[in-house]
């Protein structure tokens, strides 16, 4: 089993930036690739951004890229999303998600193993 915990959510102004971690810890595996997903008030979960072990591919939703970066530090069993130029409709519950492989499914919820219990991200206009 994998925990994953998420922190750094708040309340920001729009244009204003929030950095995400989420620590995993539990079960070791020599890779795994991580998923940030969100959800808003009565809409599906969404893919926001995704990284391989390495950290070598990366992969943004078209709604975030040029704003968000996805990174990790796997000394720290940590992924980052560092998240600028924040728009009110950023406004989610953002997860993130454990994968033991970045394969096609990277876009899907189903694609994950493990998931954090969320932290809300509150962007006022």
């Amino acid at each position: 089993q994998v925990q994953l915990v998420e922190s750094g959510g708040g309340l920001v102004q729009a244009g204003g930036s929030l950095r995400l971690s989420c620590a995993a810890s539990g079960r070791t595996y020599s890779s795994y690739a991580m998923g940030w997903f969100r959800q808003a008030p009565g809409k599906e979960r969404d893919f926001v951004a995704a990284i391989s072990w390495s950290g070598g591919s990366t992969y943004y939703a078209d709604s975030v890229k040029g704003r968000f970066a996805i990174s990790r530090d796997n000394a720290k069993n940590t992924v980052y999303l560092q998240m600028n130029s924040l728009k009110p409709e950023d406004t989610a519950v953002y997860y993130c998600a454990f994968a033991r492989v970045l394969g096609s499914t990277f876009k899907y919820a189903y694609g994950y193993d493990y998931w954090g219990q969320g932290t809300q991200v509150t962007v006022s206009s």
